[in-house]
């Protein structure tokens, strides 16, 4: 078991344990990615996998058996991934204390030490 790299929050994890459920994936693992990508470079991708890889850091939190692949662990290292409900529905929300730029749109980002691969938007 290695440290936590990022932090799931309590309104977090009911949702991915909701959507686990909902999609019966009770089992699964929560695989947190950094991909290529985005008006500024790099973009997040949450998904639910059943293998853990030789590259993957794995630790828990809320119950949740949470993968990120060793590459993205120094861009996600204090990520806090949240979950906020308003009058328009929700959704998760990433704050990322290691993006110096990110879009308008609030889904792509770039590090000091990583720009990913801009694309238009």
């Amino acid at each position: 078991m290695s440290q936590d790299i990022l932090e799931i929050t309590e309104a977090a994890s009911f949702q991915i344990k909701d959507m686990m459920k909902e999609h019966e994936e009770e089992n699964a693992y929560l695989r947190v990615t950094i991909n290529g990508g985005g008006c500024s470079g790099l973009s997040y991708g949450m998904g639910f996998a059943h293998e853990v890889s030789e590259d993957d850091m794995q630790f828990e939190q809320h119950g949740i058996q949470i993968l990120v692949d060793k590459e993205s662990v120094p861009i996600l290292k204090g990520v806090k991934i949240d979950y906020k409900q308003s009058m328009l529905g929700g959704g998760f929300t990433i704050d990322n204390p290691n993006a110096i730029a990110s879009c308008g749109c609030g889904s792509s980002f770039r590090t000091a030490a990583n720009a990913g691969t801009p694309e238009e938007c």
